[in-house]
Protein backbone atom coordinates (compact mmCIF):
# COMPACT_ATOMS: atom_id res chain seq x y z
CA UNK A 1 0.00 0.00 0.00
CA UNK A 2 1.12 3.73 -0.77
CA UNK A 3 2.05 5.43 2.05
CA UNK A 4 -0.13 8.60 2.58
CA UNK A 5 1.96 11.29 1.07
CA UNK A 6 2.14 8.80 -1.71
CA UNK A 7 -1.95 8.35 -2.59
CA UNK A 8 -2.59 9.07 -5.94
CA UNK A 9 -5.41 12.44 -5.94
CA UNK A 10 -8.96 10.13 -7.16
CA UNK A 11 -9.79 11.25 -10.70
CA UNK A 12 -12.83 12.64 -10.34
CA UNK A 13 -13.76 12.54 -13.94
CA UNK A 14 -13.37 8.56 -13.55
CA UNK A 15 -15.58 8.55 -10.68
CA UNK A 16 -17.97 10.47 -12.31
CA UNK A 17 -18.03 8.51 -15.32
CA UNK A 18 -18.75 5.29 -13.72
CA UNK A 19 -21.15 7.16 -10.87
CA UNK A 20 -23.54 8.89 -14.31
CA UNK A 21 -23.10 6.11 -16.74
CA UNK A 22 -24.64 3.24 -13.86
CA UNK A 23 -28.36 3.44 -13.95
CA UNK A 24 -30.43 4.40 -11.01
CA UNK A 25 -33.86 5.61 -11.55
CA UNK A 26 -35.90 6.76 -8.62
CA UNK A 27 -37.20 3.91 -6.92
CA UNK A 28 -34.55 0.93 -8.57
CA UNK A 29 -31.18 2.25 -7.27
CA UNK A 30 -29.97 -1.31 -6.74
CA UNK A 31 -27.22 -1.23 -9.43
CA UNK A 32 -26.05 2.78 -8.48
CA UNK A 33 -25.67 1.44 -4.69
CA UNK A 34 -23.41 -1.31 -5.37
CA UNK A 35 -21.10 1.19 -7.52
CA UNK A 36 -21.23 4.05 -4.86
CA UNK A 37 -20.51 1.60 -2.33
CA UNK A 38 -17.46 -0.18 -3.76
CA UNK A 39 -16.09 3.83 -4.13
CA UNK A 40 -16.99 4.45 -0.34
CA UNK A 41 -15.46 0.98 0.78
CA UNK A 42 -11.71 2.46 1.31
CA UNK A 43 -12.88 5.11 3.93
CA UNK A 44 -15.92 3.50 5.89
CA UNK A 45 -15.75 1.33 9.44
CA UNK A 46 -18.99 -0.04 8.17
CA UNK A 47 -22.03 0.25 6.28
CA UNK A 48 -25.83 0.28 6.63
CA UNK A 49 -28.75 -0.20 3.88
CA UNK A 50 -32.49 0.30 5.06
CA UNK A 51 -35.61 -1.33 4.17
CA UNK A 52 -35.81 1.80 1.41
CA UNK A 53 -32.60 1.02 -0.11
CA UNK A 54 -30.40 3.94 1.14
CA UNK A 55 -26.96 3.44 1.36
CA UNK A 56 -24.83 4.39 4.73
CA UNK A 57 -21.23 4.60 5.05
CA UNK A 58 -20.71 5.12 8.66
CA UNK A 59 -16.71 6.28 9.25
CA UNK A 60 -15.92 6.05 12.47
CA UNK A 61 -14.30 9.84 14.18
CA UNK A 62 -11.31 9.75 16.66
CA UNK A 63 -13.58 11.56 19.43
CA UNK A 64 -14.53 9.59 22.88
CA UNK A 65 -17.31 7.49 22.69
CA UNK A 66 -20.14 7.85 22.39
CA UNK A 67 -19.55 10.49 19.49
CA UNK A 68 -21.64 12.60 18.35
CA UNK A 69 -21.95 12.70 14.12
CA UNK A 70 -22.93 14.47 11.09
CA UNK A 71 -25.47 13.68 8.32
CA UNK A 72 -24.48 13.88 4.50
CA UNK A 73 -27.02 13.54 2.33
CA UNK A 74 -26.41 13.34 -1.52
CA UNK A 75 -29.21 11.29 -3.28
CA UNK A 76 -28.08 8.86 -5.99
CA UNK A 77 -31.44 8.18 -7.78
CA UNK A 78 -31.91 9.95 -11.05
CA UNK A 79 -34.93 10.84 -13.55
CA UNK A 80 -36.07 7.95 -15.71
CA UNK A 81 -39.54 6.65 -17.39
CA UNK A 82 -41.25 3.85 -16.53
CA UNK A 83 -43.29 1.39 -18.97
CA UNK A 84 -46.97 2.51 -19.08
CA UNK A 85 -48.22 0.27 -21.88
CA UNK A 86 -47.18 -2.25 -24.41
CA UNK A 87 -48.71 -1.80 -28.22
CA UNK A 88 -48.15 -3.62 -31.64
CA UNK A 89 -47.87 -2.90 -34.72
CA UNK A 90 -47.32 -5.35 -37.43
CA UNK A 91 -46.30 -8.19 -35.15
CA UNK A 92 -43.90 -5.73 -33.73
CA UNK A 93 -44.30 -4.78 -29.92
CA UNK A 94 -43.35 -1.43 -28.42
CA UNK A 95 -43.69 0.59 -25.28
CA UNK A 96 -45.42 3.59 -24.22
CA UNK A 97 -44.23 5.46 -21.52
CA UNK A 98 -44.82 7.61 -18.77
CA UNK A 99 -42.06 9.58 -16.94
CA UNK A 100 -40.18 9.22 -13.49
CA UNK A 101 -39.68 12.18 -11.49
CA UNK A 102 -39.16 15.44 -13.66
CA UNK A 103 -38.78 14.44 -16.87
CA UNK A 104 -38.47 17.49 -19.50
CA UNK A 105 -40.21 15.78 -21.87
CA UNK A 106 -38.63 18.54 -24.96
CA UNK A 107 -35.78 16.20 -24.95
CA UNK A 108 -36.71 12.61 -24.75
CA UNK A 109 -37.51 12.20 -28.65
CA UNK A 110 -34.46 10.42 -30.23
CA UNK A 111 -32.83 9.16 -26.89
CA UNK A 112 -30.84 6.02 -26.06
CA UNK A 113 -32.66 3.53 -23.42
CA UNK A 114 -32.25 0.92 -21.34
CA UNK A 115 -35.10 -0.87 -20.75
CA UNK A 116 -35.01 -3.03 -17.22
CA UNK A 117 -36.80 -6.14 -18.07
CA UNK A 118 -37.81 -9.43 -15.83
CA UNK A 119 -34.28 -10.98 -16.49
CA UNK A 120 -32.54 -8.77 -18.78
CA UNK A 121 -31.95 -4.96 -20.01
CA UNK A 122 -32.60 -4.10 -23.48
CA UNK A 123 -30.99 -1.78 -25.43
CA UNK A 124 -34.12 0.85 -27.35
CA UNK A 125 -34.59 4.30 -28.90
CA UNK A 126 -37.29 6.41 -27.87
CA UNK A 127 -38.87 7.54 -31.60
CA UNK A 128 -41.73 8.73 -33.40
CA UNK A 129 -43.32 9.77 -36.54
CA UNK A 130 -41.47 12.54 -38.38
CA UNK A 131 -42.39 16.07 -38.04
CA UNK A 132 -43.86 15.86 -41.99
CA UNK A 133 -45.99 13.10 -41.41
CA UNK A 134 -47.94 14.67 -38.25
CA UNK A 135 -50.89 16.34 -38.37
CA UNK A 136 -50.40 20.03 -39.29
CA UNK A 137 -51.35 21.21 -35.88
CA UNK A 138 -48.85 19.24 -34.44
CA UNK A 139 -45.72 19.96 -36.34
CA UNK A 140 -42.48 21.74 -34.94
CA UNK A 141 -43.87 21.19 -31.68
CA UNK A 142 -42.62 19.26 -28.64
CA UNK A 143 -43.51 15.42 -28.75
CA UNK A 144 -45.88 14.02 -25.74
CA UNK A 145 -45.89 10.94 -23.89
CA UNK A 146 -48.68 10.03 -26.98
CA UNK A 147 -46.49 10.28 -29.92
CA UNK A 148 -43.54 8.72 -28.59
CA UNK A 149 -42.63 5.15 -28.33
CA UNK A 150 -39.78 3.48 -27.02
CA UNK A 151 -38.53 0.45 -30.00
CA UNK A 152 -36.40 -2.52 -28.77
CA UNK A 153 -36.29 -4.44 -32.16
CA UNK A 154 -38.44 -7.47 -31.11
CA UNK A 155 -41.56 -8.87 -31.97
CA UNK A 156 -44.41 -8.64 -29.88
CA UNK A 157 -44.17 -12.26 -28.54
CA UNK A 158 -40.85 -11.56 -27.36
CA UNK A 159 -41.50 -7.97 -25.85
CA UNK A 160 -44.74 -9.33 -23.80
CA UNK A 161 -42.31 -12.41 -22.46
CA UNK A 162 -39.35 -10.21 -20.80
CA UNK A 163 -40.93 -6.75 -20.36
CA UNK A 164 -43.87 -5.69 -18.10
CA UNK A 165 -46.01 -2.33 -17.57
CA UNK A 166 -44.08 -1.11 -14.46
CA UNK A 167 -40.63 -2.02 -15.44
CA UNK A 168 -37.90 0.85 -15.52
CA UNK A 169 -36.24 2.48 -18.53
CA UNK A 170 -32.91 4.41 -18.01
CA UNK A 171 -31.07 6.86 -20.45
CA UNK A 172 -27.93 5.94 -21.89
CA UNK A 173 -25.75 8.50 -22.37
CA UNK A 174 -22.01 8.51 -21.96
CA UNK A 175 -19.75 11.40 -19.98
CA UNK A 176 -18.05 13.25 -22.08
CA UNK A 177 -15.49 16.05 -21.83
CA UNK A 178 -15.89 19.36 -22.77
CA UNK A 179 -13.53 22.17 -22.92
CA UNK A 180 -12.17 24.16 -19.56
CA UNK A 181 -12.84 21.52 -16.95
CA UNK A 182 -16.52 21.43 -18.25
CA UNK A 183 -18.07 17.80 -18.50
CA UNK A 184 -21.83 16.92 -19.89
CA UNK A 185 -24.05 14.16 -19.12
CA UNK A 186 -26.97 12.54 -17.65
CA UNK A 187 -27.94 11.71 -13.93
CA UNK A 188 -25.36 14.85 -13.05
CA UNK A 189 -28.25 15.24 -10.48
CA UNK A 190 -27.27 14.26 -8.48
CA UNK A 191 -24.01 11.58 -8.68
CA UNK A 192 -22.13 15.52 -9.34
CA UNK A 193 -22.91 15.34 -5.09
CA UNK A 194 -22.67 11.79 -4.54
CA UNK A 195 -18.79 12.39 -6.09
CA UNK A 196 -18.44 15.05 -3.82
CA UNK A 197 -19.35 12.93 -0.99
CA UNK A 198 -16.78 10.48 -2.40
CA UNK A 199 -14.10 13.29 -2.47
CA UNK A 200 -15.03 14.41 1.37
CA UNK A 201 -14.24 10.85 2.36
CA UNK A 202 -11.31 10.47 0.68
CA UNK A 203 -9.96 14.19 1.99
CA UNK A 204 -11.08 13.20 6.11
CA UNK A 205 -9.03 9.50 5.21
CA UNK A 206 -5.79 11.93 5.89
CA UNK A 207 -7.47 14.15 8.43
CA UNK A 208 -8.15 13.69 11.82
CA UNK A 209 -11.75 14.28 13.00
CA UNK A 210 -13.54 13.91 16.00
CA UNK A 211 -17.19 13.02 14.82
CA UNK A 212 -18.60 10.44 13.22
CA UNK A 213 -19.31 10.91 9.97
CA UNK A 214 -22.63 9.05 7.87
CA UNK A 215 -22.45 9.67 4.11
CA UNK A 216 -25.80 8.06 2.95
CA UNK A 217 -26.72 8.06 -0.74
CA UNK A 218 -30.27 8.64 -0.04
CA UNK A 219 -33.21 7.12 -2.59
CA UNK A 220 -35.93 8.47 -4.37
CA UNK A 221 -35.32 12.32 -3.77
CA UNK A 222 -36.77 12.99 -7.60
CA UNK A 223 -40.65 11.12 -6.54
CA UNK A 224 -40.33 11.90 -3.19
CA UNK A 225 -37.32 12.91 -0.79
CA UNK A 226 -37.97 9.36 0.80
CA UNK A 227 -34.16 8.67 1.71
CA UNK A 228 -33.80 12.18 3.26
CA UNK A 229 -36.30 11.12 5.99
CA UNK A 230 -35.88 7.64 6.39
CA UNK A 231 -31.71 7.84 6.74
CA UNK A 232 -32.01 10.61 9.26
CA UNK A 233 -34.90 9.35 11.20
CA UNK A 234 -32.66 5.96 11.93
CA UNK A 235 -29.23 7.56 12.11
CA UNK A 236 -30.60 10.53 14.68
CA UNK A 237 -27.10 12.70 13.80
CA UNK A 238 -26.62 15.51 15.76
CA UNK A 239 -26.45 18.08 12.65
CA UNK A 240 -26.36 16.85 8.48
CA UNK A 241 -25.74 18.67 5.14
CA UNK A 242 -27.45 18.00 2.08
CA UNK A 243 -25.79 18.29 -1.42
CA UNK A 244 -27.35 19.07 -4.29
CA UNK A 245 -26.86 20.36 -7.75
CA UNK A 246 -28.97 23.85 -8.48
CA UNK A 247 -29.21 26.43 -11.73
CA UNK A 248 -26.18 27.51 -13.69
CA UNK A 249 -26.46 30.69 -15.29
CA UNK A 250 -26.63 30.37 -19.17
CA UNK A 251 -28.10 31.87 -22.35
CA UNK A 252 -31.37 33.27 -21.61
CA UNK A 253 -31.05 32.16 -18.10
CA UNK A 254 -32.22 34.82 -15.59
CA UNK A 255 -29.42 36.07 -13.06
CA UNK A 256 -31.91 35.41 -10.14
CA UNK A 257 -31.21 31.85 -8.94
CA UNK A 258 -28.69 31.06 -11.41
CA UNK A 259 -24.96 30.42 -10.95
CA UNK A 260 -21.86 30.44 -12.29
CA UNK A 261 -20.65 27.07 -13.49
CA UNK A 262 -16.97 27.06 -12.07
CA UNK A 263 -17.93 29.54 -9.75
CA UNK A 264 -17.41 27.33 -6.55
CA UNK A 265 -20.02 25.96 -4.33
CA UNK A 266 -23.41 27.75 -3.64
CA UNK A 267 -24.35 28.13 0.39
CA UNK A 268 -27.65 28.27 0.27
CA UNK A 269 -30.18 30.48 2.90
CA UNK A 270 -33.98 29.47 3.86
CA UNK A 271 -36.20 27.56 5.81
CA UNK A 272 -35.04 24.76 5.26
CA UNK A 273 -31.51 25.52 6.25
CA UNK A 274 -30.08 26.14 9.84
CA UNK A 275 -28.75 29.44 9.68
CA UNK A 276 -25.92 28.43 12.21
CA UNK A 277 -25.06 25.98 10.07
CA UNK A 278 -24.79 28.02 6.99
CA UNK A 279 -22.41 30.85 8.94
CA UNK A 280 -20.43 28.00 10.40
CA UNK A 281 -19.70 26.13 6.21
CA UNK A 282 -19.09 30.19 4.95
CA UNK A 283 -16.43 30.24 8.10
CA UNK A 284 -14.88 27.34 6.54
CA UNK A 285 -15.04 28.07 2.84
CA UNK A 286 -13.35 31.49 3.89
CA UNK A 287 -10.44 29.75 5.82
CA UNK A 288 -9.93 27.47 2.70
CA UNK A 289 -9.79 31.35 0.75
CA UNK A 290 -12.53 29.64 -1.10
CA UNK A 291 -15.16 31.55 -3.90
CA UNK A 292 -18.55 30.74 -2.92
CA UNK A 293 -22.06 31.82 -3.68
CA UNK A 294 -25.26 32.17 -1.85
CA UNK A 295 -28.49 30.94 -2.73
CA UNK A 296 -31.84 31.40 -1.44
CA UNK A 297 -35.15 29.72 -0.92
CA UNK A 298 -38.16 31.15 0.57
CA UNK A 299 -40.52 27.86 0.82
CA UNK A 300 -39.02 24.16 0.47
CA UNK A 301 -35.72 24.16 -1.27
CA UNK A 302 -37.00 20.47 -3.50
CA UNK A 303 -33.74 18.95 -1.89
CA UNK A 304 -33.11 16.22 1.12
CA UNK A 305 -32.49 19.37 3.03
CA UNK A 306 -36.38 19.41 3.45
CA UNK A 307 -36.37 15.66 4.51
CA UNK A 308 -33.30 15.62 6.95
CA UNK A 309 -34.30 18.24 8.82
CA UNK A 310 -37.64 17.20 10.28
CA UNK A 311 -36.91 13.93 11.36
CA UNK A 312 -37.77 13.02 15.03
CA UNK A 313 -37.00 16.58 17.08
CA UNK A 314 -34.97 18.29 14.13
CA UNK A 315 -31.55 18.55 13.08
CA UNK A 316 -29.85 21.66 12.06
CA UNK A 317 -29.30 21.20 8.18
CA UNK A 318 -27.23 23.02 5.72
CA UNK A 319 -27.20 22.90 1.91
CA UNK A 320 -24.77 23.05 -0.80
CA UNK A 321 -25.30 22.84 -4.11
CA UNK A 322 -23.47 22.25 -7.18
CA UNK A 323 -24.39 24.58 -10.21
CA UNK A 324 -25.58 22.91 -13.01
CA UNK A 325 -26.58 23.96 -16.85
CA UNK A 326 -29.64 22.11 -18.83
CA UNK A 327 -30.82 20.21 -15.60
CA UNK A 328 -33.11 17.17 -16.24
CA UNK A 329 -31.78 16.65 -19.60
CA UNK A 330 -29.46 14.29 -20.64
CA UNK A 331 -26.58 16.67 -21.37
CA UNK A 332 -26.42 18.00 -18.22
CA UNK A 333 -23.03 19.99 -17.81
CA UNK A 334 -21.13 20.90 -14.31
CA UNK A 335 -17.69 22.13 -13.64
CA UNK A 336 -15.38 19.63 -12.20
CA UNK A 337 -13.83 22.19 -9.76
CA UNK A 338 -16.60 22.58 -7.82
CA UNK A 339 -17.48 19.07 -7.58
CA UNK A 340 -13.97 18.99 -6.20
CA UNK A 341 -14.12 22.35 -3.74
CA UNK A 342 -17.71 20.91 -2.58
CA UNK A 343 -15.86 17.74 -1.27
CA UNK A 344 -12.77 19.89 0.39
CA UNK A 345 -15.59 22.39 1.84
CA UNK A 346 -17.09 19.24 3.56
CA UNK A 347 -14.32 17.61 4.38
CA UNK A 348 -12.15 21.19 6.19
CA UNK A 349 -15.96 21.79 7.96
CA UNK A 350 -15.78 18.28 9.66
CA UNK A 351 -12.28 18.25 10.64
CA UNK A 352 -13.49 21.46 12.49
CA UNK A 353 -16.23 20.17 14.60
CA UNK A 354 -15.39 19.97 18.22
CA UNK A 355 -17.44 19.09 21.00
CA UNK A 356 -18.52 22.98 21.34
CA UNK A 357 -20.39 23.10 17.49
CA UNK A 358 -23.70 22.55 18.96
CA UNK A 359 -23.60 24.74 21.80
CA UNK A 360 -22.57 27.50 19.67
CA UNK A 361 -25.36 27.06 17.29
CA UNK A 362 -27.94 27.16 20.19
CA UNK A 363 -25.92 30.13 21.60
CA UNK A 364 -25.92 31.94 18.04
CA UNK A 365 -29.62 31.36 17.47
CA UNK A 366 -30.55 32.90 20.87
CA UNK A 367 -28.25 35.69 20.18
CA UNK A 368 -30.68 36.45 16.90
CA UNK A 369 -33.69 36.45 18.98
CA UNK A 370 -32.31 38.69 21.34
CA UNK A 371 -31.01 41.01 18.88
CA UNK A 372 -34.98 41.14 17.38
CA UNK A 373 -36.32 41.73 20.20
Amino acid sequence: LNRPEERVPMDTFKLLQTLTETPGPSGNEQAIARVVEEWWQPYASRFVRDHVGNLMAIKEGSGPSPRRSILLAAHMDEIALMVFQIVSYNGNGFLRVSNVGGVDIRHLYGQLVVVHGRNRNFHGVLGSLPGAMLPEDRRDKPFGYEELVVDVGLPLAEVEAEISVGDFISFRQPLRKLLNGRIAGKALDNRASVAAVTLCLEYLSQRSHSWDVVAVATVQEETRLLGAFTSAHSQQPNAAIAIDVTFGKGPGASDSGTFEVGGGPVLDLGPNVHTGMFKALKKTAESLEMTIDTGTHSRASGTDAFGVQVARSGIPTGLISIPLRYMHTMVESVALKDVERCGRLMGEFIAQLDDKFLDNLAAGMMEEEDEKQ
